[in-house]
């Protein structure tokens, strides 16, 4: 993790495991890609799909969270509400925000190690009439734009927290075509370690939560183009 902390705007050339040759056009995806460090795992993530039932979307944006800092929930040790996350890499980590919102993680890094990578937003690719449904007439790009609006847009809830992501009933799947160019920014939301530069989100995606990160906006009027 410790070569991620000095990256700002766009991150051109990829994850470390990208610019060794990666997995793009895999045809699966597997469990022990899940269990590199969080931070290349977030990164990674970007261009993957996470189905459940009708509705899925494209991940366009993630956010990475590690023990060792106090943001992440695991940075307390094992309780109740933790155990997930210090579980099988593929754990489907989901909790609610506020009381309000169900938000969603990616268990990863080897069993025992607690961190997982937020899901923050999707690309919708099927079930977008259903979206709407327990969404509201919102906007097509509005409808997965946030992490508490995607778990909505999906129908994923708090009895779907330390489920298998590979067994399903969510499934997260890999890429299904090129891999996006990666922006690379701060978290946003809260307020222990907000420094630490492990927000990713897909250049030119109209998809991504506000505010967005540096070079979004750019990177979109050039993808209008």
């Amino acid at each position: 993790m410790a070569g991620v902390e000095g990256l700002r705007g766009r991150d051109v050339v990829g994850a470390r495991r990208r610019s060794a040759g990666g997995r793009a056009g895999a045809a699966v995806l597997t469990r022990e890609e899940l269990t590199g460090p969080v931070v290349d795992v977030a990164r990674e993530l970007i261009g993957c799909t996470i189905r459940h039932g009708e509705a899925a979307g494209t991940i366009v944006e993630t956010e990475a969270y590690h023990e060792s800092e106090p943001a992440c929930h695991a940075y307390v040790g094992r309780t109740a509400r933790t155990i997930p996350l210090f579980g099988r890499p593929g754990t489907a980590y989901v909790y609610f925000s506020y009381g309000m919102h169900a938000l969603m993680n990616v268990v990863c890094e080897p069993e025992g190690v607690g961190a997982a990578v937020l899901i923050r937003a999707l690309e919708p690719i099927d079930g977008l009439e259903l979206m709407r449904k327990r969404r509201g007439l919102v906007r097509d790009w509005d409808l997965c734009s946030g992490p508490g609006k995607l778990t909505q847009a999906l129908g994923v809830g708090l009895e779907l927290n330390s489920t298998d992501l590979f067994e399903g009933p969510i499934r997260l799947g890999p890429p299904e075509g090129p891999r996006p160019e990666i922006l690379v920014g701060t978290r946003i939301g809260i307020t222990k370690a907000p420094d630490l530069p492990w927000r990713f989100a897909a250049a030119g995606s109209r998809h991504v939560s506000k505010p967005w990160p540096p070079g979004a906006r750019e990177a979109l009027a050039a993808a209008v183009v």
